[in-house]
């Protein structure tokens, strides 16, 4: 294989390092785009050619092998869809979480080892705040206030994961605004989950409302946490999610806690159990 040079690395670097120190099974690196010995790019996904034709194939053979059933092809596809969605919102939330930077990926400059747990990324630019130590840097951008900020990084995942969304949904058989619900759910929990990592799962959940206060087109709703009181009166956080992951579909018995159709009683039984 011919394996890219590293491209320079960019302010960006310390965010995506601090990835996989908390996470091992995701790294992600500065670099060119890879092809090919398990490597997949955004825009080839998005393109929705032999990639994502290959991409759905062993996601089915996966799901078969550790469910033993035969998964619906819908299913598939969103299962897929998930396996590269989540890692591609982590690049743009939790740079923004820790460092107030938000890079400019379009999908043409991520690519993903799904086997490897490996990412790449081509940073073309980055947003930050006017007060930031990288502020003049070449590739920086600078915006006056959080809320621009904000906004930057809900444009910044639009313009990513839109193509890549749109390819997916004859697959789906699902309609904009459900595969846009979908895109929601990977914002609020990759920042939600690494937040947790990091020992700051409160202010990843107040950063997430404030991300996705629930009027943001193309993302559907909000962030949609809540709390529910528990048995012996303990606080338990829950979300609704805007979309259901049909997990439910390889494991009838069996639902996600945050999941639409799990009614709260469930959600506490299992919540307070964990």
């Amino acid at each position: 294989m011919n394996v890219p040079a590293l491209t320079r690395t960019t302010p960006l670097a310390p965010a995506f390092a601090r990835v996989a120190e908390v996470m091992p099974t995701l790294r992600v690196s500065e670099e060119e785009p890879r092809r090919g010995d398990g490597w997949l790019r955004g825009s080839d996904l998005a393109a929705g050619g032999p990639e994502l034709t290959e991409l759905l194939a062993r996601n089915d053979e996966r799901l078969r092998a550790e469910y033993g059933v035969r998964p619906r092809p819908d299913v598939v596809a969103g299962f897929a869809l998930h396996r590269y969605a989540w890692p591609a919102a982590v690049l743009f939330t939790f740079p923004w979480f820790l460092l107030r930077r938000v890079p400019r990926l379009g999908p043409g400059d991520v690519s993903i080892h799904p086997g490897e747990g490996r990412v790449t990324v081509r940073a073309t630019a980055f947003t930050c705040l006017p007060d930031d130590p990288a502020a003049g840097h070449p590739l920086a951008r600078v915006v006056p206030d959080g809320e621009a900020l904000r906004a930057a990084v809900r444009q910044a995942a639009a313009d990513h994961l839109g193509p890549v969304l749109a390819a997916f949904g004859p697959h789906m058989r699902r309609g904009p605004r459900a595969l846009w619900g979908t895109a929601t759910d990977e914002l609020v929990e990759s920042l939600w989950y690494m937040g947790s990592l990091v020992g700051e799962e409160e202010r990843a959940m107040r950063e997430a409302e404030l991300l996705l206060p629930g009027s943001t087109a193309p993302f559907t709703r909000g962030a949609s946490f809540r709390e529910l009181s528990g048995p012996g009166g303990q606080s338990l956080r829950t979300r609704d999610r805007a979309s259901c992951c049909m997990y439910y579909t390889l494991r009838p018995d069996d639902t996600c806690v945050t999941c639409p159709r799990t009614c709260d009683t469930d959600r506490v039984i299992r919540l307070a159990a964990s």
